[in-house]
């Protein structure tokens, strides 16, 4: 529940800003119309970089690979017993 009462005061607030500037003069009018569209294409760029960041800072776990591989084994020999076609390597 705090999260959202967060989210929806910076909403609020971005919002009070931007009708502000639509207010006063201190930034031409078609510019001020466009702010929207500027904030939410910034956060796709910045979610789609924190998701690169991710994908490169992402760990490698060749313990939990080998276990990977040893269930993949069992559950063939499992499946086998029971009669089911699970290909051949």
């Amino acid at each position: 529940m705090k999260q959202i009462v967060k989210i929806l005061t910076l909403l609020l607030a971005v919002t009070a800003v931007w009708i502000g500037l639509l207010q006063t003069s201190t930034i031409p009018e078609s510019y001020t119309w466009l702010l929207p569209l500027y904030l939410i294409v910034s956060l796709g760029c910045y979610g789609l970089l924190m998701v690169g960041v991710g994908l490169m800072n992402f760990p490698t776990c060749p313990q939990e690979a080998l276990f990977l591989q040893q269930d993949i084994v069992e559950a063939r020999e499992f499946l086998k017993k029971k009669g089911v076609d699970v290909g051949s390597d």
